[in-house]
């Protein structure tokens, strides 16, 4: 585990705790997951918040301001401290291991659903409800449509997969048929 990771984890921890306290866990994740896609996805925004040129106070200003009543104080808070110690970088870090925390505290576990179609929020619910059971948590659903899929889903709840799509059988069906004939 990187130090950079270790780090995150102490910063999303402490977030965890003041989220809780103020009953805001959350829109926290959601300010957090806006945060780190608005810093992912603007080239303009990076180069700003890594230019040498720019003093950190003068960045927290700017940053301070466009993003005021748009996020709660905690992570207002954390940004601040992030940027005062030159730290923005484990800010994706701090966004998994937050999350991690929340689900651990909470009980909850998020799920890709891969799926040939998108799913119905009945469908949803009712994965949601089996894969519940079989995790002991409550369960998120993110749907993503992949065409490759025979049918069936595929899951993925943290580092375990239920492939229970078609094309996943047809292929166990095939090394069980491969190791059969090679004994």
């Amino acid at each position: 585990m990187s130090q950079d990771t270790i780090v995150a984890k102490r910063y999303a921890k402490a977030l965890f705790e003041v989220a809780f306290e103020e009953r805001q866990i959350m829109e926290v994740e959601e300010d957090l997951k806006s945060l780190v896609a608005a810093l992912n996805s603007d080239a303009e925004l990076q180069r700003f918040i890594s230019s040498p040129r720019i003093t950190g106070e003068n960045k927290l200003a700017v940053l301070k301001k466009a993003l005021e009543g748009k996020l709660s104080g905690a992570v207002i808070n954390t940004l601040e401290i992030l940027m005062k110690r030159g730290r923005m970088d484990i800010l994706p870090d701090l966004l998994d291991s937050y999350i991690k925390i929340e689900g651990d505290s909470l009980g909850l576990a998020d799920a890709t659903v891969y799926s040939t179609y998108t799913l119905s929020s009945s469908e949803q619910t009712q994965v949601a409800e089996e894969f519940g059971r079989l995790s002991g948590r409550n369960i998120r659903i993110t749907n993503v449509v992949d065409k490759s899929l025979l049918g069936g889903l595929k899951v993925i709840i943290g580092d375990t997969l239920y492939d229970g799509s078609l094309s996943g059988k047809l292929t166990r069906l095939e090394k069980s048929f491969n190791d059969k004939h090679r004994r």
